[in-house]
């Protein structure tokens, strides 16, 4: 038991800890709980990696603190032993976007429409307490039950003042706008979040990534040229915004508010 919630089986497991699902004692109500080891040997391999992911947990901590937003996963409670951190989540049955448009192939427009309705709503909230995410993309989102999407992993999320830049370029390449592959670099990451919603809609809509290969040089020099394919026979206003969304010019990519009158979204 961790206060009141008894834990039960584990559903998901990784170096530097584990998620097990739980139910409240009382209420019956079901959360996934995070549980990190706070006990790695310090000369181990994964040393490194435990410390990154630790400062990564308790950022995450302090954002989602700060939100609450149906279309956010909601932070119920944290606790702590000597030797281990527990986050307990809300638990969301649905699976991983990424999942649902690999089962797919590609998403309807409407369906895909809906999803990406969804996930500006939470971006512009979060945008609002001036919250960059830094790593959005269809891993991170998550399906309920009603098939409402759920954003989660705030671990690369950062406090951006207003009119101030980001220096610390993180996220996953294959979602990481042009600005954020060159060194020492200075971004808006309000605007590095659109470009990762827009290969976000790109995916539900395509049914692949616009900037693909296995190769990371080459990856990158097709994000840095924008250079992607969209298939002639797909919704045309879905086409329109995601021409607008991946532009490489950050003063001429489209805005949140601008996405929010656009045919494709209304």
């Amino acid at each position: 038991m961790i206060g009141l919630w008894k834990i039960g089986r584990t559903i998901g497991k990784g170096s530097c800890g584990r998620v097990r699902i739980a139910r409240h004692s009382k209420t019956g109500q079901y959360a996934a709980i995070k549980i990190i080891s706070k006990t790695i040997d310090p000369n181990s391999s994964i040393a490194d990696t435990a410390e990154r992911y630790k400062l990564s947990i308790e950022r995450e901590v302090v954002i989602m603190k700060l939100t609450d937003h149906p279309n956010i996963l909601r932070l119920y409670d944290v606790w702590e032993t000597s030797t281990e951190l527990y986050l307990i989540l809300e638990y969301v049955q649905g699976g991983e976007l990424f999942d649902h448009i690999v089962s797919k192939g590609r998403l309807a427009a409407d369906e895909g429409a809906r999803y990406f309705q969804q996930v500006i709503s939470a971006v512009e909230y979060f945008h609002r307490f001036d919250i960059a995410h830094r790593d959005l993309k269809p891993e991170n989102i998550l399906l309920d039950q009603d098939g409402n999407i759920k954003i989660a992993d705030f671990g690369m999320a950062t406090l951006q003042a207003v009119d101030s830049l980001l220096t610390s370029a993180c996220g996953s390449p294959h979602y990481a706008a042009p600005e954020l592959l060159v060194e020492n670099v200075v971004y808006d990451g309000a605007a590095a979040d659109v470009w990762s919603c827009g290969v976000i809609l790109y995916a539900m809509i395509v049914g692949t990534l616009p900037f693909d290969s296995s190769d990371l040089r080459t990856l990158f020099e097709l994000i840095n040229d924008c250079n992607y394919v969209l298939p002639p026979d797909i919704d045309p206003f879905a086409q329109d915004l995601i021409c607008k969304m991946l532009v490489k010019d950050v003063r001429k990519r489209i805005t949140i508010p601008a996405i929010k009158k656009h045919p494709f979204f209304l």
